[in-house]
């Protein structure tokens, strides 16, 4: 009856010490046999040789079935069976017995404790066959072998016998033995395998989770860079032109449109994210702020066009650096110019650039905020300092943000000069 389908089969239960049940009807065969031939030899011999009554002849034959059981522990115990061959086989009885015995005996050549046993109780298993064969033809009223009409000696044909009975099942049991052990080395290396790759399926699985994962921190920080400097400009345009709709509308026209700017580059740079996303090939469309060291005086612009007074000021002999190096640096101002919106309303703004000789240094400081100064309340999520620190030292850079002396704040990266594409000066 077959199982249903997604269920296994129940394991066998082991009976005593065979691993399968046709391995205990085999060895109980094997017994069955080789006690019939014992038996029968050992009433034979008793009968013919000695000449006893009927009573000693059975009690021979009950041994000899006995002796010949032994077979059913040739596993547990494979040295029985084999002893008991040699105290038949003087008797011209136990050659199953011993043959099979002999075959068990040698499977087990593994266990350095039996290599011994085997080496001793075969070669006193030959020396025996010959000896039996030897007594069988010089045995008294028969005639011996002539070598006239071309019989082999008789030291010859015992040899032979001897040879056919030990050594085939020896050499037997060697290559089965050899070829199990082999096997179940392999199944060994094969489990040893299937859980080494089970453990790095595991570890690619924890991998690819943690590059999710830190893709999609990437991708907050890099969404939390664009949304939150274009919307803080955009906030700040809308309270302007709130105030001065009515009283300078030519004025509250170029807000409108400096609003409009603004959410036009927040939307191609949200629409570069997302297509990074959808793994697109083209770049974002025209018309957005480069995202470099070559945008920070396009960023300064559009702060002082928010009402901002902020000065720009570059040092040093110009040089390219990687693009990820670049953009983080221009994320730097952002943010420090984005804080500036928030938290210093009216106060005096300076945006440093300085190539200096260990890389490129960035600072946006603000004075002290203007206490009388009218502000727009800006939602603050607590996480653009964090990020910058983060990708700054994930560069190999300095992050530094703080209050200064004069009550003002200080937002400050260095980059490493290993960043740099190359070291001649640019136009």
């Amino acid at each position: 009856m077959s199982n249903p389908p997604g269920e296994t089969a129940p394991p066998v239960r082991p009976l005593w010490w065979w691993k399968r049940r046709r391995s205990a009807f085999l060895d109980v065969g094997l017994a069955a046999l080789a006690g019939l031939e014992c038996g029968f030899g050992a009433y034979r011999f008793v009968g013919d040789r000695l000449g006893m009554g009927l009573p000693m002849a059975v009690l021979a034959l009950v041994v000899g079935v006995l002796a010949g059981a032994s077979l059913v522990v040739r596993r547990r115990w494979p040295a029985v069976p084999v002893l008991m061959a040699l105290l038949f086989l003087p008797g011209l009885s136990g050659v199953i017995l011993l043959m099979v015995s002999l075959y068990t005996l040698a499977a087990t050549w593994e266990w350095p404790s039996r290599r011994r046993r085997v080496v001793a109780l075969s070669g006193l298993a030959f020396v025996e066959s010959v000896g039996m064969v030897l007594t069988a033809l010089l045995a008294p009223g028969r005639p011996a072998p002539s070598p006239e009409v071309g019989g082999p000696p008789v030291w010859g044909l015992a040899v032979l016998v001897g040879v056919a009975l030990t050594v085939p099942p020896v050499v037997t049991g060697l290559y089965v033995g050899a070829k199990r052990r082999l096997v179940e080395s392999l199944k060994d290396r094969a489990h040893g395998l299937e859980t080494e790759l089970d453990l790095l399926a595991e570890q690619a699985q924890e991998r690819a989770r943690r590059a999710r994962l830190e893709e999609r921190t990437r991708i907050a920080r890099e969404m939390h860079d664009v949304v939150a400097h274009r919307v803080s400009l955009m906030v700040v345009h809308a309270g302007a032109l709130e105030r001065i709709v009515a009283k300078d509308p030519q004025k509250a026209a170029q807000s409108a449109k400096l609003v409009a700017e603004v959410g036009r580059q927040a939307l191609d740079e949200l629409r570069e994210i997302l297509g990074v996303l959808r793994m697109a090939e083209e770049p974002g469309a025209g018309g957005e702020q480069p995202d470099g060291l070559s945008g920070l005086p396009g960023l300064v612009d559009q702060s002082k066009a928010a009402g901002m007074a902020v000065t720009f000021t570059v040092s040093g002999a110009r040089r390219a650096f990687s693009a990820e190096a670049e953009r983080t640096a221009f994320r730097v101002v952002q943010e420090g110019l984005t804080n500036a919106h928030k938290h210093a309303g009216g106060a005096l703004v300076a945006v440093l650039l300085a190539y200096v000789p260990n890389g490129v240094r960035v600072a946006v400081v603000n004075g002290c905020p203007v206490a009388a100064g009218e502000r727009v309340g800006l939602p603050s999520g607590g996480n653009g300092l964090v990020g910058m620190r983060e990708r700054v030292v994930a560069l190999g850079g300095t992050f530094r943000a703080g209050p200064e002396c004069d009550g003002g704040f200080r937002v400050e990266a260095v980059l490493p000069s290993r960043l740099a594409l190359q070291s001649e000066r640019l136009g």
